[in-house]
């Protein structure tokens, strides 16, 4: 028998039925989406780590460290920037590395 507008069959599947099989798509969405974000976040926040040391023993040599952090309203606005650490009273801002950070530049000869 050929579905057609003026039968009076019921839907193929119910509204509940509809209802918890888009909840449940949306939780498999999800759980394949969490993970690739948190990779992309460690992989950023370590690639970030290493540029922000190798900008800051470039541009603040007597500095004691450097941090990198994520941050919203910060001076590049969206994105990792660079701390200098040391005897500075918040830390020093070096460089934004961008939203997703990748080696700093440095001249040509110079040694970091």
């Amino acid at each position: 028998m050929k579905y057609s507008e003026e039968s009076s069959e019921e839907p193929l599947y119910s509204a509940r039925r509809k209802r918890v099989m888009r909840v449940v798509v949306l939780i498999a969405v999800a759980a394949m989406l969490i993970p690739l974000f948190a990779n992309l976040f460690s992989v950023s926040a370590a690639s970030a780590a290493s540029s922000c040391a190798r900008a800051v023993h470039y541009e603040v040599p007597d500095a004691t460290g450097s941090s990198a952090r994520f941050e919203l309203f910060g001076p590049g606005v969206v994105g990792w920037e660079c701390y200098a650490v040391g005897g500075f009273s918040a830390g020093r801002h070096v460089i934004s590395l961008g939203i997703i950070p990748g080696m700093v530049e440095l001249p040509k000869g110079v040694d970091a």
